[in-house]
């Protein structure tokens, strides 16, 4: 009996012992490698640019990203912040339309004269008072500027736009002040009332004229006629 416990006991000491020598080998394989890699990373070394084509092809050296100095190339059609040019919008509203989430919002006025061309020679009718895109909102679905006609909407390279203020996601990208907005209505006010007063004053004419030319009609009474019989 105290043959087997004796045994038993340094069956257990044996494993015991077997995971301690376990441990330190892994960590002596652990730690050999992350001290051949820190002398590595000490010896001097040519250092590339991050569009090189070898870049990520390095074995050993100090490859970490000096971010933001540094940063990995993003593709040319990545879907990341909107940014409007108002110089060629023409304030269609398209974009507002056909966002799934109603992050764009527009408001428009009417412009009572000429105000130019884009880049593509459309002409350009409406003034944007506002024109804000929120992009806390923003599901990056890219809907908006596959339908605008004049391609001023795009989703530049941009993708670190993080706040500690959600609000400050809300980027203004309308070119009038609220003054220049407010003179604006005032302007196209003042036109329909023009345009109202000039069509009343032409309909009065041609209404007394009208009324003239009618001639009464003679009143209709029925004789009832007797009988002679």
């Amino acid at each position: 009996m105290l043959i087997a416990q004796s045994l038993a006991i340094f069956a257990t000491m044996k494993g015991y012992f077997k995971d301690i020598f376990d441990t330190y080998k892994s960590l002596k394989i652990g730690m050999s490698l992350t001290l051949k890699h820190l002398v590595a990373a000490r010896n001097p070394h040519k250092p590339l640019a991050i569009n090189n084509k070898e870049y990520f092809q390095q074995s050993e050296g100090i490859v970490t990203l000096e971010y933001p100095y540094e940063a990995i190339p993003v593709p040319e059609n990545g879907r990341y912040r909107l940014y409007n040019e108002m110089d060629d919008c023409i304030v269609c509203d398209k974009c507002a339309k056909i966002c799934p989430v109603n992050c764009i919002d527009i408001e428009p006025i009417k412009a009572t004269d000429d105000i130019g061309l884009t880049s593509d020679g459309t002409m350009k009718r409406l003034y944007a008072a506002k024109f804000d895109i929120d992009m806390a909102k923003c599901c990056f679905c890219g809907l908006c500027t596959t339908v605008c006609p004049t391609e001023c909407l795009t989703m530049t390279s941009t993708y670190d736009f993080s706040e500690w203020d959600v609000r400050a996601m809300n980027y203004e990208f309308s070119n009038l002040s609220k003054e220049e907005a407010e003179e604006k209505r005032r302007l196209l006010e003042e036109k329909n009332r023009q345009k109202e007063l000039s069509k009343n004053e032409i309909s009065k004419p041609e209404d007394s004229q009208n009324a003239s030319k009618v001639v009464a009609k003679p009143i209709f009474k029925p004789v009832i006629k007797k009988s002679t019989e």
